[in-house]
C-alpha cells in the first residue's frame, strides 16, 4: 500500500483500487486500497475523515503495516474509487502538529525536558512534558513559538541513513529501529514523527497556551493552533463582553470588578451567617430539653449552616440525637449529631433505608437522601430503637 500522505500531506483526493472488503465490528466495513491519502490514527493524532465512492470512512487504523479504512458501505474488491478527506479536519490536525513541535522542541532546547505524552483531543492538544513550568515560562516559550511562525520557516520530513541519524540530535519519545523520518523546522525543533504536518511555520497561524497543570512530576500543557485557536478567542471574547455588560465595567477592567464583587459576597455572606447564628438561638430557646431523638426540617440550608445548627441543637441538649435537613432540587442535604451516641451506626441505617451517603466521626456526620420528606419522617420515627 502507497502511503500517500507521506509524499503529499496536501493531498485531498486522490484514486485507489479497492484491493479488500470485509463486514467488522459496529456494522462498519473494513477496506484496503493500494494506495491511500487517509492519515491513520497514531502518534497522538486522530485519523482522517472522509469518503471512498459514496462510502463515509469514519475511522482509519493502520495494522501490521496495512492501513485499513472504516466505511459505512461495502465496497467492491479492485474497483477503482475516489477518495476525497475532510480537508478543514486535516488541515486543522497539520496546524496543531506543527505547533506542537514548535513548542516541544522549544521546551526541550532551553530546559532540556522531554514531550512523554501528546493528544490531539477536541477542546484541546495536550502535551506532557517530564519537568516543571510556571505559566511565567510557558507564555515566554508561546511567544518564541509565535516568532518562529511569523518568520514563516521551511517544515520539511527526511529520511536520514543510519550514518547520519548518529550526528543528529533528534527528539524522540522512544528507542527507533528501521528507517526514521524526521521532521525539522530551523531553530524550532528535530524530532522523529509519523504525523502530517504544514510546510511553513506561516500556516500554523498562531500556537496559544491555554492550560497548564501539574502532571506526574512534570506538566501538562494545553494548546490551541491555527483556525481552532481563533474560535477559542472568539468564544472567550463573546464571554468576556457578556460579563463586561453584566458587571457594567470595561472589558479591560473586568478582573478588579469581580474582585470588588467577591469582597463584597464575603462581606454580605458574613452579615448573613451572622443572622443565622441569631435565628438558631432564637429558635433553641424556643424548644424544650429532651433526651428523645430531634428531627428538624428547614429551608436553604448550606452543609456548613446544617452542620452549625444540629451541634447548636445537640450541645443544648434539645434531643439525645438530632438530624437537620434542608431540601435542594429533589434531594435532602442532613446534618446528624450527638453528644451521647455514635452516630455512625444510626447513619448506616438511615442512609440504607432512604438511599442516602455520607460520612463523618461518632459526633457528626453529613450527607444526602434522595428520599421524599414523608419517607424521612417515617424512618425518622424509629430513631429510638435504632439507637
Amino acid at each position: 500500500m502507497e502511503k500517500l500522505y507521506y509524499e503529499n500531506s496536501y493531498t485531498k483526493w486522490f484514486s485507489a483500487r479497492v484491493t479488500s472488503c470485509v463486514e467488522g465490528k459496529k456494522s462498519l466495513y473494513e477496506v484496503t486500497l493500494d494506495q491511500t491519502a487517509f492519515y491513520p490514527e497514531g502518534g497522538g493524532q486522530p485519523f482522517d475523515m472522509g469518503t471512498l465512492g459514496e462510502a463515509h470512512v469514519l475511522e482509519v487504523h493502520e495494522k501490521k503495516g496495512e492501513v485499513i479504512h472504516y466505511a459505512d458501505k461495502p465496497l467492491n474488491v479492485g474497483d477503482e474509487v475516489e477518495g476525497v478527506l475532510d480537508w478543514d479536519r486535516r488541515y486543522s490536525h497539520m496546524q496543531q502538529h506543527s505547533g506542537e513541535h514548535l513548542l516541544s522542541g522549544l521546551v526541550h532546547r532551553q530546559f532540556g525536558y522531554d514531550n512523554v505524552g501528546f493528544h490531539m483531543g477536541q477542546d484541546e492538544v495536550t502535551v506532557d512534558f517530564n519537568g516543571p513550568l510556571t505559566m511565567e515560562e510557558a507564555t515566554k516559550l508561546e511567544q518564541e513559538a509565535n516568532r518562529l511562525i511569523y518568520a514563516n520557516l521551511p517544515v520539511t520530513a527526511s529520511y536520514p541513513t543510519a550514518e547520519e541519524l548518529k550526528s543528529m540530535d533528534y527528539r524522540s519519545k522512544k528507542e527507533l529501529t528501521g528507517q526514521i523520518r524526521i521532521v525539522e523546522i530551523p531553530g524550532g525543533d528535530l524530532c522523529a514523527c509519523c504525523g502530517t504536518h504544514v510546510r511553513f511555520t506561516g500556516e500554523i497561524g498562531i500556537v496559544k497556551v491555554v492550560s497548564l497543570t501539574n502532571y506526574k512530576g512534570g506538566v501538562r500543557m494545553g494548546i490551541l493552533c491555527g483556525f481552532r485557536a481563533l474560535m477559542d478567542y472568539d468564544k472567550k471574547q463573546r464571554q468576556v463582553l457578556t460579563i463586561s455588560n453584566q458587571l457594567s465595567a470595561k472589558p479591560d477592567c473586568i478582573e478588579q470588578a469581580v474582585e470588588k464583587l467577591k469582597a463584597k459576597n464575603h462581606e454580605t455572606e458574613d452579615k448573613l451567617h451572622l443572622l443565622y447564628q441569631t435565628l438558631f438561638q432564637l429558635k433553641s430557646d424556643h424548644m424544650p430539653d429532651s433526651k428523645e431523638p430531634l428531627l428538624i426540617m428547614e429551608e436553604n440550608l448550606t452543609p456548613v449552616l446544617l452542620r452549625q445548627f444540629c451541634t447548636l441543637l445537640y450541645e443544648r441538649g434539645k434531643g439525645r440525637i438530632v438530624l437537620v435537613c434542608s431540601e435542594e432540587q429533589g434531594t435532602w442535604k442532613y446534618a446528624l449529631g450527638s453528644a451521647l451516641e455514635d452516630v455512625r451506626f444510626v447513619s448506616k441505617k438511615l442512609n440504607s433505608q432512604l438511599n442516602g451517603k455520607g460520612g463523618g466521626s461518632s459526633l457528626m456526620v453529613q450527607g444526602t437522601f434522595q428520599a421524599a420528606k414523608e419517607d424521612i419522617e417515617r424512618v425518622w420515627k424509629q430513631a429510638a430503637e435504632l439507637t
